[in-house]
């Protein structure tokens, strides 16, 4: 399960890199997303979503049910705080799943809108363009297009600072993609010193079970 959930998060962290910067398979990457999006894709995705939320909130009923044990001045004996262990880092990683889909949902939407403002400047820029080479028109005509032309500089300006907010936008989920990486980082670490500690109560435990055998042998 841990090890699952462990490829899941480079998994997603390595779309959302592929998200952040222009590359071939980031065109490729948009494409699938926007065919997941269409008929029943989200209807999947958001049972995906809560399957695995209900699991979170069962690890974490078991965490505070172990908890609960000990502040009520019960022992906890080594298999309890294992298991505790254990359900508190799957707890945390699969809450990090779920915030990583979260994180790769919203970059996948600014990156359609920031496709689709470009496109709407490019169209009012060369709708501005048509309007300036036309001068020989009438005095009616001429009044008519500078007041289209000042309309569409206004739209540009709004197109313009909606696309450098984006941009902004995508900075910031770049900057948070490099703290998610060092936090994955520090699940890592955490892993390894549980791994560790787990097999350092085994160890415990299978020697309090082999010394009433040698008491018993002598």
């Amino acid at each position: 399960m841990i090890q699952l959930l462990y490829s899941v998060i480079f998994a997603e962290m390595a779309l959302i890199l592929l998200l952040l910067f222009k590359t071939p398979l980031r065109k490729l990457i948009i494409l699938t997303f926007d065919r997941i999006k269409r008929g029943r894709g989200p209807v999947v995705v958001k049972t995906i979503g809560a399957t695995v939320f209900v699991v979170l909130m069962s690890s974490v009923y078991s965490l505070l049910s172990i908890q609960r044990r000990s502040e009520d001045g019960a022992v906890l004996n080594p298999t309890d705080q294992v298991l505790a262990s254990k359900h508190l880092l799957e707890a945390s990683l699969m809450g990090f799943v779920l915030f990583l889909s979260l994180m790769i949902d919203r970059l996948h939407h600014y990156i359609r809108e920031l496709r689709l403002l470009r496109k709407t400047m490019e169209t009012a820029k060369k709708q501005n363009r048509s309007f300036e080479d036309g001068k020989n028109t009438s005095g009616e005509e001429v009044k008519a297009l500078g007041e289209e032309i000042a309309v569409l500089k206004g739209k540009i300006k709004k197109l313009e600072s909606e696309s450098e907010s984006k941009g902004k936008e995508l900075k910031n989920a770049q900057a948070e993609t490099e703290a998610l990486r060092k936090s994955a980082d520090g699940f890592l670490m955490e892993y390894d010193r549980l791994l560790e500690d787990n097999q350092n109560l085994r160890n415990q435990l299978e020697s309090i079970g082999h010394s009433p055998e040698g008491k018993k042998s002598m």
